[in-house]
């Protein structure tokens, strides 16, 4: 297999991950007096949007299986 077909969602996942250490770098330095979890927010922010998306989907999956159960239990 040819490794240069690497997929793009890679390139955003190096994107955070040098974003967050030049905020670490400032963060260190001095250059910026941010609280700390700002300076790792580009560590935390995706992380917590794919948590986010997996609770939203874990919600709807089983309030369908919830009323897909009802409704059998009613044609009984």
């Amino acid at each position: 297999m040819n490794d240069n077909n690497k997929s793009s969602g890679s390139t955003g996942g190096i994107f955070w991950t040098l974003l967050a250490v030049a905020f670490i770098v400032l963060k260190v330095t001095h250059l910026i007096d941010w609280p700390w979890v700002w300076v790792l927010a580009p560590i935390w922010i995706p992380v917590g949007i794919v948590l986010a998306a997996i609770v939203i989907v874990l919600i709807v999956v089983l309030t369908k299986e919830t009323i897909r159960s009802l409704e059998r239990r009613n044609r009984r």
